[in-house]
């Protein structure tokens, strides 16, 4: 591991608190690269995550990715916890808070539109930072890519029908601009600029080649990551500042949902078997967010300085810092799960003769 990815923690502690300072130093520069956006999704972060996954998208091989479908059960992991298991503990979590335990301190109209954004929150299943995630746990590229594209088609159907049930309200309208758009700046693009760039580096310098160049882009991955945190935490620097309290209230069920939605995947991850390539991606996927697509919804069906859209903001600071304490867990006990090094070897070596081959190149 290199020093960025070594201490990441730090590197994160960090730029959570220079984007609050920065925030508050210039907010005006901030506003102004807030309204930098299409459909709800942020141009300025979309080019910061654009930037953390391309690399990750050169590793990405679609001859493996046939072979996913022989090792079904960790897709079948991420999609009972994102579909069956994930939006109605949220919604418990924050009834149970909202409603009783934090009664006292919260008005019944903001616990409400709390709740109703923890709800949008776990909804939605995360697109775009999972490859990060699954990156920094050495997880396999081609599976994830597969588990990402599955939830996204997925979301297209379910995402609606859930959040009205939920929140017992039957004109959710799903902002397709944010979704279509997120999919295309996150999942499509950066692949189609990954298998160009693979091709190319694969034509002109063979396997060896390629790794080299990708292990030189894994700094600026990183580096992506981090500034991401900065522009995030800046932006909502005054909201921090303005409303510390109601921040915390709002946290506490979002930690409690991330590390116990976290826990039930590993569980049930080390009791189907799973490889740890495979199955820690498919925890850290029923993990986290897709923030951008729960904001939209929350700024539409309640307004822009509603309680719900508060609460998905929060679901976006707290997201990076829980998520990265996630992986360092994962990391540490990685030899709780099968190796499949063999497997592996014999994969990586024939993806390394087809790629050498004259003929694949063009």
């Amino acid at each position: 591991m290199g020093v960025f990815e070594r201490y990441l923690s730090i590197w994160v502690a960090l730029a959570i608190a220079l984007g609050v300072s920065l925030g508050l130093a210039a907010p005006g520069v901030f506003m102004w690269i807030a309204r930098l956006e299409v459909a709800h999704v942020n141009l300025v972060v979309a080019v910061l995550i654009w930037i953390m996954i391309y690399p990750m998208m050169i590793q990405i091989d679609f001859a493996a990715v046939r072979d996913v479908g022989a090792r079904p059960k960790g897709l079948l992991l991420t999609l009972t916890v994102n579909w069956l298991i994930k939006p109605f503990t949220m919604a418990a979590l924050g009834v149970l808070f909202f409603q009783h335990l934090f009664a006292p301190w919260v008005d019944p109209q903001s616990a409400n539109e709390y709740i109703a954004g923890m709800i949008l929150l776990g909804v939605a299943p995360c697109t775009a930072m999972v490859f990060v995630w699954s990156q920094l746990t050495r997880g396999d590229p081609n599976y994830t890519l597969v588990q990402v594209s599955v939830n996204d088609l997925i979301m297209v159907f379910a995402f609606a029908p859930i959040a009205a049930f939920l929140l017992g309200v039957t004109d959710v309208v799903v902002p397709w601009e944010t979704l279509l758009l997120s999919v295309l700046l996150y999942v499509v693009l950066p692949l189609v600029a990954g298998i160009l760039t693979r091709r190319t580096w694969l034509t002109t310098g063979g396997a060896d080649h390629l790794a080299r160049r990708v292990a030189t882009l894994k700094p600026a991955s990183v580096t992506g990551l981090i500034a991401t945190v900065v522009l995030l935490f800046a932006l909502q620097a005054e909201t921090i500042v303005r409303q510390p309290a109601v921040i915390a209230l709002i946290a506490v069920p979002l930690l409690l949902q991330t590390y116990g939605i976290f826990a039930l995947s590993y569980a049930a991850a080390r009791w189907m078997r799973l490889p740890y390539e495979i199955a820690a991606p498919a925890c850290l996927i029923g993990t986290s967010n897709f923030f951008e697509l729960a904001v939209a919804v929350a700024i539409s069906l309640f307004g822009l300085h509603s309680g719900a859209a508060l609460a998905t903001v929060v679901g976006v600071l707290v997201e990076v810092p829980v998520m990265l304490s996630l992986v360092a867990f994962a990391n540490r006990t990685r030899h709780w799960f099968a190796q499949h090094h063999a497997a592996a070897g014999r994969s990586l070596a024939a993806n390394r003769g087809s790629d050498q081959c004259p003929s694949s190149g063009a």
